[in-house]
Formats: C-alpha cells, sequence, structure tokens
C-alpha cells in the first residue's frame, strides 16, 4: 500500500445481497471498481485488458463498456455462456458481433472429444448453446434435471419451467420414459433431452404421446417433450417455447453511457 488513509478513495461501493449487479457468482466484484482499475492503468487507445479468469465477466464487461481491447479466458464452458448474456445484457445481442469466443465446439468431432474427456463440461456447453442455466455446478445425482430455463407468457403470470437433460451416450425409449416423468413431478411446461445420437422411432413416438404445453398469453402450442441432437444445435436450432419475457441467468443491467475518463489516481 501507498501514501496515507487521505490518498485512498472509499467511494467504490461493495455489492450488497440485493444490488443489481449482482449475478450470484461467488467471486463477483463491483463494476465501480473494475472501471477504476481499468482507467487509471489501461490507456483507451492501444489499451488491451487482459482478464485470465473471467468468471462472471466484470472485467470484460467494464472494458468493453469503457471501448478497451479485452481477451477474457476461463476453463469453463459455464463461465463463457454466464459472459454471453452478460455482454448482451448491457450492451444488446448485436455485441456478439464485436468478440470471438475460441476454443468451443463447432462441429461433431469436436463435441465428441469434449463429451469423452470431460462429460460436466459437454453438458455445460450444450446448456450454454440453449441459455440455459445448469443446475447445480457440483457433480452429483441430478435427479434427471441437468438444467432449466424459466419463461412467462402471460402477464403477471408465475414462471414456467423448462427442465433439460443431456446424454452424451446411447439413448433410447427410457431416457424419454424418465424425461416425461421429470416433467410431470417438476410440474414443469416442456421437458428437452439432448443427445449426440439422433433419436429412434420409438423415442419419437414416446415424445410425440406426450402432447403439447398451450401458452395462455400467445394461444401458441409447443411440443412437451422435445429431442434436441448436438447436431441440432449446432445448426443452430433451439428449443420451441413462448419467447416472450424473462430470463434464465439473472440480468447484467444496461451499461450506462462512459463518463468522462478520471485523472491518473496519484498513489503518492
Amino acid at each position: 500500500m501507498y501514501g496515507s488513509d487521505a490518498d485512498i478513495d472509499y467511494d467504490v461501493q461493495w455489492l450488497g445481497r440485493s444490488d443489481p449487479e449482482r449475478l450470484d457468482y461467488p467471486t463477483q466484484k463491483p463494476e465501480g471498481l473494475l472501471a477504476r482499475i481499468i482507467r487509471v492503468s489501461c490507456p483507451e487507445k492501444h489499451g488491451v485488458v487482459l482478464d485470465p479468469f473471467c468468471g462472471c465477466g466484470t472485467a470484460i464487461a467494464v472494458a468493453h463498456t469503457l471501448k478497451r481491447n479485452w481477451i477474457g479466458i476461463d476453463i469453463t464452458h459455464v463461465a463463457v455462456a454466464l459472459m454471453r448474456h452478460r455482454l448482451a445484457d448491457a450492451h444488446g445481442p448485436s455485441v456478439a458481433k464485436e468478440y470471438t469466443v475460441v476454443g468451443e465446439p463447432t462441429s461433431l468431432p469436436d463435441t465428441e472429444v469434449l463429451a469423452r474427456s470431460d462429460a460436466y463440461q459437454f453438458q455445460a456447453w450444450a446448456l450454454g448453446k440453449v441459455d440455459a442455466r445448469p443446475k447445480e455446478i457440483k457433480r452429483g445425482a441430478d435427479r434427471g434435471v441437468d438444467g432449466r430455463i424459466t419463461f412467462f407468457d402471460e402477464k403477471g403470470g408465475r414462471g414456467k419451467k423448462i427442465i433439460i437433460s443431456v446424454k452424451a451416450g446411447k439413448t433410447g425409449s427410457p431416457h424419454v420414459r424418465d424425461l416425461i416423468g421429470t416433467v410431470n413431478r417438476e410440474k414443469a411446461a416442456v421437458g428437452v433431452l439432448i443427445s449426440m445420437q439422433e433419436p429412434t422411432q420409438p423415442m419419437k413416438t414416446e415424445a410425440a404421446d406426450a402432447g403439447f404445453y398451450s401458452s395462455p398469453g400467445w394461444n401458441t402450442h409447443h411440443p412437451k417433450i422435445q429431442l434436441l441432437t448436438v447436431a441440432d444445435l449446432l445448426n443452430g436450432k433451439g428449443i420451441d417455447y413462448p419467447r416472450v419475457t424473462g430470463s434464465t441467468f439473472k440480468k447484467a443491467p444496461r451499461a450506462a453511457p462512459d463518463t468522462p475518463e478520471q485523472e491518473t489516481l496519484d498513489l503518492g
């Protein structure tokens, strides 16, 4: 530490439990703190912010708002999905055109390698492709629920649940029946099975027999049990449900217009 207490500003507030910035990430830091650090240490022209342990992406989100180039690194696909959501919430969906994700599976062979090397990261990648939140990060029994999506399709109504099960190995009709049981137990609107393999005809029949979820707000109908493959995800196909309002990940606030740069902090 340099200087005296008189040299230190205490105006950066820590995150409270109900702070709108909070994204339920255990090591999240306040944006004001990262903005202070970036402004005094990284020039806007030719400067680059590097965060090798991104977590929920506070550093890169602030760097983007402050018009700095940035590089973010994290080992988990859960973190990558959260960072994507955070940037989109703060800057709009078109922000995805302004950055490139390196290291994600982009082909069936890539996903097969990921599934063999780490089934949990494969699961997180698949859930991220459909904008779903993993049920839990720790490993253990999932009771048939790998991920969830919450959506709202009627004014003033309660959130509706979508239950997602991800399978890297061989799948069959019993997996569809298990999913139907889980959807009924969880009182979910829709259940989705994501698999490496193409569904068999008996699996398709089991899914079709489950019927439809009918949206009271939009008077639309959506298959109650849906079967998606990794090839579907790679081709951009997603879950069929009423996409009206709501978010699976807690939303980050919209980025405020940047304020003028502060003077370089004098540390004595």
